[in-house]
């Protein structure tokens, strides 16, 4: 993207970024007034003070923490700020990653104009205000504006197509900031214009930094209440956190309330009572919906039993449907073992009619009972293979006529036309086969389903090519 005028090149803007108007929507705030640099807003009431999540958001990429690949050297982001070339782009990551920090450091680096709003409360005519003010302000001084569409999934496919013709334009740069696959819920041209900067959950370590230096900043974080806390303690709350810098933040400020506010001693009990309990992150028609059933799923197909009880128990006590679970376990008792054990279609079928006859949670223990038993058995997916070749030929080979000795003959005139007479009944025939074929003329000698030597199929493959070469 070619350098516009007013982009400020270099990374002098995210070392002074607490200076930028546009990034906290003031000037520099001391202890005391509203944004991130402080605790209350500048009107008359005093009000509440801002959440410690609000106060400590980072200010410059050396108070970031997590996201190395993308802001760390080399990465994708500290290149484009470094540089002040900005070009439009979309951060996909879980709640609590920092994408609307980095959507702000970015709009800083650039000494660009930063207007955000979402798309779950405005719509397009929002979108086309921010358009002209931004064309007005290019004109008027030459500043670009950075357009921060947060919850970009929100917007239908038709609204997505209103940031087309402008983002080509280069009137604005548009970030966006989703939490849901933007290959589902993104128009494509908008991705061909807007690559996609993938975001992962803070890991318990950089979430620790966050905590740690929330307790020592005295300017905006609990440093002036000289609250004392263990790295045990700190490291509850990481792990409780769940990726999440917000809840992190949000946890350590219940608790410290919890225990008495200034010269307080943060205790493993206190931060239990302020985890209260943790939701599962986990939506049951998103990406999480789709991830733990195939965690679930080949957890079994690799016969992991503990994996398998440990994701099972995951998407339940999030939530999921239990029936949906049960017709899952269905599917690879035939998907994955197959004939290699039988008796799997049985248990998971007696699993679900217990799941609908108990209800839950009691009925779960039947799932459970299942899916163990689907982890520990033989696994072939013979079976599955072969019914794919086979209905892929029968779909090939559609007008191919049944045999005449394997047609029915309900009628004179079909016996008369010869329908079944050379038909052998096979259960009289010396050893029970038959020296005839059952496939088109055309077709004889075709094999699609070959079984494996896994459990009960490798006996049903020892006595389907016995009665093979009898019936040749």
């Amino acid at each position: 993207m070619e350098d516009r005028p007013g982009w400020r090149t270099g990374c002098d803007g995210i070392r002074a970024v607490s200076e930028n108007r546009d990034l906290f929507g003031g000037g520099r705030r001391g202890r005391g007034s509203s944004g991130a640099g402080g605790g209350r807003p500048e009107s008359g009431d005093p009000g509440p003070p801002a959440p410690l999540a609000a106060r400590m958001r980072p200010r410059t990429l050396d108070e970031f923490h997590g996201q190395t690949k993308v802001v760390g050297t080399g990465g994708p982001l500290r290149a484009m700020i470094e540089s002040g070339r900005i070009s439009s782009f979309i951060l996909w990551g879980p709640p609590g990653c920092g994408k609307t920090t980095l959507a702000r450091l970015v709009a800083a680096g650039a000494n660009a104009a930063f207007v955000s709003f979402s798309a779950v409360t405005e719509g397009v005519a929002r979108v086309r205000e921010i358009i002209a003010e931004a064309r007005t302000r290019r004109r008027a001084t030459g500043r670009g504006t950075i357009l921060f569409c947060d919850e970009i999934h929100r917007f239908n496919k038709a609204q997505q197509d209103a940031f087309l013709p402008v983002v080509e334009a280069g009137d604005v740069v548009l970030i966006g900031a989703t939490t849901e696959n933007p290959s589902f819920e993104v128009v494509r041209p908008l991705l061909s214009r807007a690559p996609v900067v993938v975001l992962e959950p803070l890991a318990r370590e950089e979430l620790a930094t966050v905590l740690r230096d929330a307790l020592a900043d005295a300017e905006r974080g609990l440093g002036a209440l000289a609250v004392q806390a263990s790295s045990e303690v700190v490291g509850r709350i990481a792990e409780a956190a769940d990726g999440d810098a917000r809840r992190a933040l949000g946890i350590l400020e219940r608790a410290v309330e919890l225990a008495g506010g200034a010269g307080a001693t943060l205790t493993l009990k206190i931060v239990e009572t302020a985890i209260q309990r943790r939701f599962a992150v986990y939506d049951k028609s998103g990406d999480q919906h789709y991830d733990h059933i195939s965690a679930l799923h080949k957890s079994v197909r690799g016969g992991d039993a503990d994996a398998t009880l440990y994701w099972l128990g995951r998407m339940l006590d999030a939530g999921e449907d239990p029936m949906y679970i049960a017709r899952r376990l269905v599917r690879m008792a035939v998907e994955d073992i197959g004939l290699a054990d039988p008796a799997a279609l049985s248990v998971t079928v007696a699993a679900r009619d217990a799941l609908r006859f108990l209800g839950s949670p009691e009925g779960e223990l039947a799932l459970a009972q299942a899916a163990v038993y689907l982890a520990g058995s033989p696994k072939s997916n013979r079976l599955y293979r072969g019914w794919g070749r086979a209905l892929a030929r029968a779909r090939e080979t559609p007008g191919e006529a049944v045999p005449p000795h394997l047609r029915n003959a309900p009628t004179q005139l079909t016996k008369d036309l010869g329908y079944g007479r050379d038909y052998l009944y096979d259960p009289d025939q010396p050893g029970g086969v038959s020296r005839q074929h059952y496939l088109p003329a055309g077709m004889v000698g075709e094999e699609y389903y070959r079984p494996g030597d896994a459990g009960w199929e490798a006996e049903l493959g020892r006595r389907l090519a016995e009665w093979r070469r009898k019936r040749r």
